[in-house]
Order: structure tokens, then C-alpha cells, then sequence
């Protein structure tokens, strides 16, 4: 017998914009650890005034990634943080070699 998985996820366009409740509920962390991620470099809201602050799609992705780090390798949120800017940075120099190659 075959196992199946079933997965599910949300489209996020790089055009959308979330609050900081939003984004909160998205993936289901207090504000406050939003807060820390904006701390830490991690992710960077658009505003000037924490009431009004927007965050772009490309946030919830790297919200999401953190998270899966916390989670499967036990980081903390420095470690995570770094983990994240690194496999960035790999997948940027893989885009390279691709259009290099090609």
C-alpha cells in the first residue's frame, strides 16, 4: 500500500501586503515574535509607524522558512536567521550557474 500525503498552502503574490496582525494569523505566531524577526534583520516592514506597518509577501515566505528551521533543527532565532541569508544566498549563486550554463 502506497502512502499519500496531502499538502496545502496559500498563493502569496509578491504585490500583497500584510499587517502585522495578518501577517501574526498567517503563521500563527504572537506579534511579539514578528517583532523579534523585524529585530533580527529577518524580515523588513514598510512604514514608519509600527500601527501602519505593511509587510510584503515575500515576508511570509521568510517567516515560514524561519519557522520551519526553529522547528526541524532546534535554531534559535539568530541561527535561524542566518540559515535563512545563507540558503538565499545559495539559491541566488544557483541562478547564476543556471544562466551561465545556458
Amino acid at each position: 500500500m502506497s502512502k499519500q500525503s496531502v499538502l496545502s498552502g496559500i498563493i502569496v503574490e509578491e504585490t500583497c501586503a500584510f499587517t502585522l496582525g495578518e501577517l501574526s494569523n498567517a503563521c500563527g505566531m504572537p506579534a511579539e515574535w514578528i517583532l523579534a524577526l523585524v529585530d533580527e534583520g529577518v524580515i523588513e516592514p514598510v512604514g514608519s509607524d509600527q500601527r501602519h506597518w505593511q509587510f510584503r509577501g515575500q515576508s511570509l515566505r521568510r517567516v515560514r522558512i524561519v519557522q520551519r528551521l526553529e522547528a526541524d533543527l532546534g535554531l534559535n532565532l539568530a541561527g535561524a536567521a542566518l540559515a535563512l541569508e545563507l540558503l538565499e544566498e545559495v539559491q541566488l549563486l544557483r541562478n547564476r550557474i543556471a544562466i551561465l550554463e545556458s
